[in-house]
């Protein structure tokens, strides 16, 4: 296709008409892959007296081509671009990306930043030769805009992946460097001057993001740079041309160059201005930076921060960074002793006024209250927060040099508060007021620990806070509900003073301002945690969800659903009458989340969070409500379809939450509905499509399905659910690419199916046993290989005859019983057994062998027999020990707990008995060395290489064989034996030696003494019944 016809066709793809755009874009879509399409997109780009809209349309098209196909995406798949083609696309792309206008460079470059991600260097050697050519003519701009993309490439790779870097560094910091400085001695720059700063400012941060290349280590090199960049932070931003409106200030060149030059101080002295972080070999560097640059980039911050000082403007971004850079300094002794002078203005002329409501917040608070509450609660928006910025500074200063900042700072702040409660009503310094309570909100951690402030929260709450609760100032009364429930979790000596303050809060939840409110639901729920009689709330829990429902109509804020976790979580059952009204509503603000992400076309996080919450606490109330399975049937109309969209890819961002939900539904309800069947064939195509990382989480519902509604597993046939199981499990298992870790909830599951389908599934136990001998064979994890030794233990005590048969068949009999007696051997260095850890592993093979026991002469020689029955014996005693071993720690749990908190109790005596602060700068390298000792005392505690972090033995693992005792299993079947084969218990028993004599003699009275045990406990259950029918 010639130019001028494609050119048509790019213009038809505007067309209004959608038959015409249809058409063309089947048209694009039909010659994409013929040779010299690319460059011919590419030429209509780049062409200027082609339609700019046409020339638009290139470009996407042609960004999204390079960007599916430029390189393969999966192994083996055949180059879709010829070698000719891209060696044409690479040339123009240098040679244009320039010439056009921002809208399609814009596209070019995310086309570069492909190829070069792609092609670099191993395809492009000649690229970098082409940017320092470049730099040292007319093109600066070009080989400025390109470096950036190539150097960007390495941002984040690790030392290993880093090479190329040093060759760019090598080739282009020499003529980057000259060109900077001849840059920054221009006497009256331009905004096209800015631009090309900005892009060095960029190519240097993405150079020493991780690590500052061996050729920066030259001090002379390294301070040729930074007298270019302390000569950037010194010089004021030119006046002339700054925007006036205020977003696209910010975003002005010039200040865009003040926030890189900043960004790089900053990393450089965080990353690599502190000794103790580094290693050895650049300790030098560091010691370096730290007595010739520290203290010089502290002083041109502070001078940045006058301009704020003197009612001048600094982006936030901009004084974060600043306010970040200070923070670092505190505990720093050179730059403190250089901070300390000025310290004074900083805190109370320049920290604290940015600290206090100024005219943007009245500005949004009184014209989009919800984008108020959004920032307020966006972690994003703390990065450019001036305000979360010098809370920062404020809390790391009384942490670490609050033996002679804290009282100055406090005594500030009592001031504050003497001249609001001194002045006339309508002339009260409310803003300032406002800055004072978020101060003392944000050192709540210090002061509660601290005396003699410790003593004086109550009063000071009382005092200064509470009245605020009454304020005509929506902003304080927000203020008001944040503070007191920073403070909740003190002790009153006045409970009256804690009730009124909790009454204060939930009268809060309806006020006018919805910031008041949003801010009172997050205090409630230090309230609720704090408070030690329930009947405080109890009396207007109903007022207080309608009201947390009116709230969750109206924003969409994750801490709204963590308070009413909070609330559920802390009267439990009592919220049963609520329980189908709290999972309407959350149900309904969930799908509000859904539709709200569907419409912008993604979700956004704060939206995200929001969805999230509304199913965690949709769990939580699931769990509070566990002992009352009446209830179940009531809300599963309500969640259905959530589950029902949420377990196909739609769900794929909650998937975690939803099953947990749904493993609620099908545990704790009396019974599994037909419609909650209906969620099985997600699951297994969830999990055989793209769920394998969820493996873990599926199991749960699934076990809850087999074993709780065993009859419709196996009588259903339409579905086949044991057929699509076992072709999901043998998918995963026999799957070379899965990791073992990844595989391990498959054998859990086949133990699901052989123990509660017992006599039931003979024709699914071969299928079974040959995926779980294929995996046996190539497993090198212990944990999966205890698992499927297990699943072969419970095909034996499913049926030992018919297990022993297949085994038999397939010729691995000799083989498994060889691995799982040396497995069963098996010793770790500290002498500890090395297999089968949690007491249901040894019981699950003691049930197995002991089945084998069962079987008759002629199918188990007298050999195996002994072997079994040795290996038997040593099971009970080991499983007997471990049982025993864990009632005592149950046992002594309690008084472990009555330890800890006497340990905590003490430890906050002690920390309440320090002086007002900390001053060391040496206090995160003592943290530092604390955790080295413990990780020190953890690693000589274990001593063996080979220990399994998926060991647990504390699971809370329930199966049909938990009643069954293997002691009482054991001896019904060698009474069995000693009846029908008398001859063959004979031998069995005096072909022991002395040893094993003594285990049997002891393992069949403990046999007895539980048999006794079990009828005693089956009486006293009958009792009760019978009592309790009474």
């Amino acid at each position: 296709m010639d130019l001028s016809s494609l050119a048509v066709i790019l213009q038809a793809a505007l067309s209004p008409n959608p038959q015409e755009r249809k058409a063309a874009e089947e048209s694009l879509n039909q010659y994409q892959y013929t040779p010299q399409h690319l460059v011919r997109l590419l030429q209509i780009i780049v062409d200027g007296n082609c339609d700019l809209a046409v020339r638009q349309v290139a470009s996407i098209h042609f960004k999204n081509f390079i960007g599916k196909n430029w390189a393969p995406h999966e192994p083996g798949e055949q180059q879709k671009i010829s070698p000719t083609d891209k060696a044409a696309v690479r040339d123009y792309l240098l040679e244009f990306i320039v010439r056009v206008p921002s809208l399609l460079r814009v596209q070019l470059g995310e086309c570069l930043k492909t190829i070069i991600n792609a092609d670099y260097p191993e395809h492009w050697p000649a690229l970098l030769t082409w940017v320092k050519c470049h730099l040292q003519d007319q093109q600066v701009y070009g080989a400025l805009y390109v470096l950036r993309i190539l150097s960007r490439k390495y941002e984040f790779k690790s030392e290993d992946e880093r090479t190329p870097v040093y060759l760019i560094i090598d080739e282009a910091f020499p003529p980057l460097l000259n060109i900077f400085n001849r840059l920054v001695q221009i006497p009256s720059p331009t905004i096209e001057i800015a631009e090309l700063i900005k892009l060095i400012c960029k190519i240097f941060w993405s150079s020493i993001y991780l690590e500052v290349p061996k050729q920066l280590f030259d001090p002379n090199v390294f301070n040729a740079w930074m007298v270019l960049f302390l000569a950037m932070l010194e010089r004021p931003v030119p006046t002339e041309g700054q925007p006036t409106d205020p977003e696209q200030r910010k975003s002005w060149e010039w200040w865009k160059v003040k926030k890189w030059t900043v960004h790089i101080m900053n990393r450089l002295y965080t990353r690599f201005g502190d000794p103790k972080l580094l290693k050895p070999e650049n300790k030098p560097f560091a010691q370096m930076f730290q007595k010739h640059y520290a203290g010089k980039i502290l002083e041109c911050h502070l001078n940045l921060l006058n301009v704020i000082r003197q009612g001048g403007y600094l982006p936030d971004r901009v004084t974060n960074l600043v306010l970040q850079y200070l923070s670092s300094s505190i505990s720093k002794s050179n730059t403190y002793q250089l901070l300390k002078p000025q310290l004074d203005i900083v805190l109370f002329e320049i920290i604290f006024p940015l600290m206090c409501f100024n005219d943007n917040d009245e500005k949004l608070w009184r014209e989009d209250p919800h984008e108020y509450v959004r920032k307020g609660y966006d972690i994003i928006e703390d990065l450019y927060s001036p305000r979360t910025a010098s809370i920062d500074f404020i809390t790391e200063l009384v942490r670490k040099r609050g033996k002679e900042n804290l009282q100055k700072f406090l005594t500030f702040i009592v001031e504050v508060y003497r001249r609001y409660d001194e002045a006339a009503p309508g002339y009260k310094p409310y803003r300032q007021k406002d800055g004072a309570l978020l101060a003392v909100g944000a050192l709540c951690d210090k002061l509660k620990q601290t005396e003699p402030y410790k003593s004086q929260l109550e009063q000071m709450l009382v005092q200064h806070v509470f009245p605020e609760f009454r304020s005509q100032v929506g902003h304080l009364r927000a203020k008001a509900a944040w503070v007191a429930g920073q403070y909740a979790s003190i002790n009153f000596a006045d409970q009256r003073n804690f009730s009124a303050a909790l009454h204060s809060v939930v009268a809060g939840l309806r006020d006018p301002e919805l910031p008041v409110r949003v801010d009172s639901v997050f205090a409630l729920r230090s309230f609720v945690e704090a408070c030690k009689d329930l009947n405080e709330i109890r009396p207007i829990l109903p007022q207080l969800l309608d009201e947390f429902f009116k709230l969750m109509n109206e924003v969409e804020n994750e801490d709204l659903v963590f308070t009413l976790e909070t609330i559920v979580d802390k009267f439990g059952e009592e919220m049963a009458p609520y329980a189908l009204g709290l999972c309407q509503n959350l149900a309904a603000a969930f799908w509000k989340c859904m539709q709200s992400a569907e419409a912008e076309e993604d979700l956004d996080e704060s939206g995200a969070l929001a969805a999230v919450g509304c199913l965690r606490a949709i769990s939580t109330i699931l769990e509070s409500v566990s002992r009352l399975p009446h209830l179940f049937p009531q809300v599963e109309p309500i969640l259905l379809p959530i589950m029902q969209r949420m377990l196909t890819t739609d769900g794929q961002e909650v998937f975690e939450e939803v099953l947990e939900i749904v493993s609620y539904m099908t545990y704790f309800s009396e019974t599994i509905s037909l419609e909650m069947w209906s969620l099985w064939p997600l699951m297994i195509n969830a999990l055989d499509d793209w769920a394998i990382d969820f493996f873990e989480n599926i199991l749960v519902p699934l076990d809850n399905y087999i074993s709780r509604s065993t009859e419709h597993f196996l009588t259903c046939k339409e579905p086949d659910y044991q057929q699509s199981l076992f072709k999901v499990l043998s998918s995963v298992m026999t799957d070379k690419n899965i990791e073992d870790h990844d595989i391990e909830p498959a054998p859990k599951l086949i133990e699901a199916v052989l123990q509660n389908c017992k006599g039931r599934v003979d024709q699914w136990v071969e299928p079974y046993l040959r995926i779980t001998i294929d995996r046996l064979r190539r497993t090198e994890k212990k944990y999966l290989k205890d698992l499927l030794i297990e699943v072969i233990a419970n095909a034996l005590y499913y049926n030992p005859h018919l297990t022993l048969n297949i085994l038999q068949k397939l010729a691995v009999a000799t083989e498994v019983f060889n691995l799982w007696f040396h497995m069963l051997q098996e010793v770790k260095k500290s002498g500890q057994k090395a297999n089968f850890r949690r007491e249901h592993d040894k019981k699950v093979c003691i049930l197995g062998l002991t089945s084998l026991l069962s079987l008759p002469s002629e199918l188990l020689p007298e050999e195996s027999l002994r072997q079994i029955f040795r290996a038997v014996l040593d099971l009970l005693v080991a499983y007997k020990e471990q049982v025993a071993e864990t009632a005592k720690n149950n046992e002594d749990e309690d008084d472990d707990m009555d330890a800890w908190k006497t340990d905590d109790d003490e430890e906050e005596e002690d920390d309440s008995d320090k002086e007002m602060g900390v001053d060391t700068e040496d206090g995160d390298e003592v943290d530092s060395q604390r955790l080295h000792k413990l990780a020190t005392q953890v690693h000589a505690g274990d001593e063996d290489d080979d220990s399994d972090d998926d060991f647990s033995d504390d699971e809370e693992f329930q199966s049909p064989i938990d009643n069954v005792d293997p002691f009482v299993f054991f001896s019904e079947i060698m009474k069995v034996m000693s009846v029908s084969d008398l001859r063959r218990f004979q031998i069995l028993t005096q072909s022991l030696d002395f040893h094993y004599q003594a285990v049997a003699n002891a393992v069949a009275h403990h046999a007895e003494e539980r048999r006794v045990e079990i009828e005693k406990e089956k009486a006293e259950k009958a009792a009760s019944g019978v009592v309790g029918k009474q």
